[in-house]
């Protein structure tokens, strides 16, 4: 078995060395951090090419939300933790139900603290805890995993492939080498890492950047914003709270006492305080209006 999993993995660019860091044990505080931010630099090119198929996966996303299904990222370490964060912030930034986006990490949450390094290569599992959520056809998974042969994510994806859901898959392989049966694969080659195999770094930082495109750009599909501010957002907090007044100024014109004293009147829902003060109508009516437009403030107040 472990001759095996070695020659999975021998030849996989995120498992290869650097030969431009490959003296870093020998370089300066100074030299060592210029090394990293070199390497760092090539990253958004590499997300910048697969983003023909990011865009696939985003139009899948919006389909599957508009229909009341979730995304459940998947994955295992480095990919996992990412996966659950990118899910965790949905809610406060676009006020959505904590159950649209969810992420499942390999050896449940508390791997989010302290590795569980054998959970990964546990094919059945990754089915076991995919099913144990609740997923079903009407829902999506998206595999994470740097290597793409994680066995746990596989697990997961045939799962989700066997109920007849879509599925999405994340690597930082190459293309032409991935094998899986998914509906969209997304594949930035970051190249060899700066310390040979740890993909927390250049992958990890490439994984980041997609997994905030497929969340943001499906939520401004679904009208999560006005321009480029966030509307939907929860105030549960005190920043929040000052975020919402401060979008409300910035759209509407309006002093912090005013926009204050809209945003009591729209009983704390930002994109009903816009529609009434931009066109100037009541409550309900802004309410109404919303919600025949499925959430976009732009198309409420051109309805009015």
């Amino acid at each position: 078995m472990a001759k095996e999993v070695y020659d999975e993995i021998k030849d996989l660019v995120t498992e290869a060395q650097n030969e431009k860091t490959s003296k870093i044990d020998s370089a300066s505080t100074l030299e060592i951090l210029k090394l990293m931010n070199n390497e760092d630099a090539g990253i958004a090119a590499s997300v910048a090419a697969e983003i023909p198929y990011i865009a696939k996966a985003v139009d899948l996303l919006v389909d599957t939300f508009k229909k009341g299904g979730r995304l459940f990222y998947v994955g295992a370490g480095t990919s996992g933790r990412l996966g659950v964060l990118d899910a965790s912030e949905c809610p406060p930034t676009f006020g959505t139900d904590p159950e649209m986006v969810q992420g499942i990490i390999a050896g449940g949450y508390g791997a989010l603290r302290v590795a569980v390094e054998g959970a990964e290569d546990n094919f059945e599992q990754g089915k076991i805890d995919l099913k144990a959520s609740g997923f079903s056809a009407k829902d999506v998974v998206c595999g994470i995993a740097a290597s793409k042969r994680t066995p746990y994510v596989l697990g997961a994806v045939d799962f989700a492939r066997s109920v007849g859901a879509k599925s999405l898959y994340l690597t930082c392989n190459p293309r032409e080498n991935f094998d899986v049966a998914v509906d969209v694969a997304i594949c930035p080659v970051v190249g060899p890492e700066v310390v040979m195999g740890s993909t927390r770094m250049k992958a990890g930082t490439a994984t980041k950047l997609v997994l905030n495109m497929l969340t943001t750009a499906s939520m401004i599909r679904l009208g999560k914003t006005y321009g480029n501010m966030m509307v939907d957002l929860m105030m549960n907090s005190k920043k929040l709270e000052e975020r919402a007044k401060r979008t409300v100024m910035v759209v509407t014109g309006l002093s912090y006492e005013d926009s204050t004293k809209l945003l009591q009147l729209a009983k704390g829902h930002v994109k009903t305080a816009l529609v009434m003060n931009l066109a100037d109508v009541s409550y309900d009516i802004a309410r109404q209006k919303l919600q025949e437009s499925a959430g976009f403030v732009r198309k409420a107040i051109e309805s009015i």
